[in-house]
């Protein structure tokens, strides 16, 4: 049944000349529905039979100021009809440019089967020389623009051209201008799903929300903690990295997870100690802090096989316990700070992170580069998460994501970098917006009180009734 889901537009060798085609075609039908407009009732009454456009080698039609009008009003009403279709229409001209620019791409690159058949000449019976290339195979790639997102099949045949359409990912994406979202091998077709527009699905710090152990961040990208845990962030001095650090807390903070924060340079996160507990700078706190969470962890693990209800194979939220949430910025530059200490540190989190899934407990490490020196033996590998804030070096992307086919490129907007969720995907990412004059500490100060008020509140509500 899989063969009968609709794909999309089939691009053919014809889409070359998409554009101008339709362009052509519609424009030319305006103009003639305006100059029928001004003349339709005299060529109703125009005897066809007698009519004749040259007589004696001279035009017969009279060039009068009311045709020129017309003429001129016609032209006039296909180029606003153009830009008026153009500004309200601007997803269908862009599938109309992608189509075009991927039937150019298969031609250009040569990605189909011909043949060489003589070109007759004038006459039939004499051969102009000239082999005329005819296209005896074209690959089947299939265009679909819904919801935001562009889907593009290609079908695969195991013939000669199958590495190249398996590996779209960079001419699509600098090509069309947009971000890789997904690849999926499946049903004898590689489907490709990219973002034409991915500015467009930033959302505000109101719209990021938790759901289901998800947490939301774009309109199309969610943090999946409770199947992909543990985020890796790293960035720059005025990338965005701090201020969507805050804003992951700010959304935590409206669920009943446990939050922790570490921040050794003493900088604005330490400021949240004024609104909520775990919150330390100092070394030896920071590592009495991780010390706790470590053995948190291996405590709910073992707690969780006696409870009530228990599952092999299910977390801690089918058992209905809180997550918590361990966030450490500037770790590598505090590594770098304890020296010998940090091989006791590392090794504490190697086991969270093999281990922190199943309990709920989720690490969050921020530094402005991922050194492998206190990110090896595989640890960095189990940071599904990784968002990639501002400029960075082709050596800190690699160290962050890998090698992989990319074209990284640098925007000037705050809060911009590049994201894997988890499924080896890179693609653009643009961190919540943040309005002017918003106080992240006030602000998680009210929701952290309002946490603990509950239930105080509805046991005094309780009371009362009685």
């Amino acid at each position: 049944m899989n063969h009968f889901v609709y794909k999309g537009k089939r691009i053919r060798v014809s889409d070359q000349h998409l554009v101008f085609r339709f362009a052509a075609t519609s424009l030319t039908l305006v103009f003639l529905f305006v100059v029928l407009a001004f003349h339709g009732k005299q060529l109703m009454s125009l005897d066809w039979q007698k009519f004749q456009l040259f007589r004696d080698g001279h035009l017969q039609l009279s060039i009068t100021p009311y045709l020129i009008f017309s003429v001129l009003a016609a032209v006039g009403v296909s180029v606003l009809v153009a830009l008026l279709y153009g500004h309200f229409r601007r997803d269908r001209v862009k599938q109309l440019i992608h189509r075009q620019k991927l039937a150019k791409m298969i031609l250009e690159n040569k990605w189909y089967e011909f043949e060489q058949v003589q070109h007759d000449g004038f006459f039939n019976d004499w051969s102009s020389g000239k082999p005329k290339e005819k296209i005896t195979h074209f690959p089947k790639m299939y265009y679909r623009l819904k919801d935001g997102l562009i889907h593009i099949h290609v079908e695969i045949t195991l013939g000669k051209y199958q590495d190249q359409l398996l590996h779209l990912e960079k001419k699509l994406e600098s090509g069309l201008y947009c971000e890789l979202v997904d690849k999926e091998l499946k049903d004898a077709y590689v489907k490709y799903t990219l973002f034409y527009d991915m500015i467009a699905n930033r959302i505000t710090i109101r719209e990021v929300n938790v759901e289901r152990g998800k947490l939301k961040l774009m309109k199309n990208v969610w943090w999946d903690y409770d199947q992909l845990p543990h985020m890796l962030i790293a960035g720059g001095t005025g990338g965005g990295k701090t201020y969507f650090i805050f804003s992951l807390i700010e959304a935590l903070a409206r669920t009943d997870a446990k939050l922790y924060v570490l921040d050794p340079k003493n900088a604005d996160l330490a400021d949240l100690s004024e609104v909520m507990p775990n919150v330390y700078h100092r070394k030896e706190d920071m590592i009495t802090c991780l010390n706790q969470f470590y053995e948190g962890m291996i405590a709910r693990s073992e707690a969780m096989k006696q409870m009530n209800g228990y599952k092999t194979g299910e977390n801690y939220a089918y058992l209905g316990l809180p997550p918590h949430f361990l966030f450490f910025d500037e770790y590598v530059a505090f590594m770098e700070m304890i020296g010998k200490e940090s091989t006791k540190v590392l090794s504490k989190l190697k086991q969270i992170v093999m281990l922190g899934r199943q309990a709920g407990y989720f690490l969050i490490l921020a530094c402005q580069r991922p050194d492998a020196k206190f990110l090896g033996d595989g640890i960095r590998d189990q940071f599904n998460f990784r968002v990639a804030l501002g400029r960075m070096s082709e050596m800190g992307y690699n160290m962050m994501f890998g090698e992989v086919e990319k074209d990284f490129f640098l925007k000037p907007i705050k809060g911009r970098g590049y994201v894997d969720t988890g499924r080896s995907v890179i693609s653009e990412f643009y961190t919540p917006l943040v309005p002017k004059g918003h106080d992240f500490i006030d602000e998680i100060g009210k929701l952290l009180r309002s946490r603990l008020d509950g239930p105080a509140a509805c046991e005094a509500k309780a009371e009362g009734t009685d």
